[in-house]
């Protein structure tokens, strides 16, 4: 595996801070992998623009930020208007079709799912927009094993909500091979 870059992006309350948490311990803990996540967001509690980094890699990882990511993920206008240029040419560009409106101006693959309304309609609670937007992302890159995420997220998440990630994980894998 070469060294990968991620930026996901959106705004405060989407759960783009825990995303980035839980494909770093899925990597690191379950994949033998070295990974490092760092994170910035607004002051506000909810709302506010946030941003976590993460770099998988078999190699040390010597500085822990992304400067040009091979994975962006934008879950607003807002964070893909203000990222969009900072991906790698030829690199993957992951939205949310109601949130986000793509320009032509990028130089990457730009894939555009309807995961938050899915998630809505299939599961009614909006806490795992996040995880759908993870099984979209690692089955559309293969960066990681399904499994690994799976075993992060029975580590993380309280028992009764397990249920409830796994299926919002492979809602997400499902609506990534609708648009393949």
């Amino acid at each position: 595996m070469e060294t990968t870059r991620i930026v996901f992006s959106g705004s405060g309350g989407q759960g783009v801070i825990t995303a980035a948490i839980v494909l770093a311990e899925a990597a690191v803990l379950h994949q033998n992998l070295n990974a490092v996540q760092t994170q910035s967001y607004g002051p506000e509690a909810r709302g506010g623009a946030t941003r976590a980094d993460v770099v998988l890699s078999q190699e040390p990882i010597r500085y822990p930020k992304v400067i040009h990511p091979n994975i962006l993920v934008s879950l607003t206008q807002e964070a893909y208007n203000k990222f969009a240029a900072i991906i790698r040419p030829g690199g993957l560009l992951l939205v949310d079709s109601r949130f986000v409106h793509t320009a032509r101006r990028v130089d990457a693959r730009q894939v555009a799912l309807p995961m938050h309304e899915n998630v809505m309609q299939e599961i009614g609670k909006p806490v795992v927009f996040n995880i759908c937007m993870l099984g979209a992302l690692t089955h559309l890159t293969k960066v990681l094993q399904p499994e690994a995420i799976v075993q992060a997220l029975r580590s993380r998440v309280p028992g009764e909500f397990v249920e409830m990630n796994e299926k919002a994980l492979n809602l997400g894998a499902r609506l990534a091979d609708q648009a393949a």
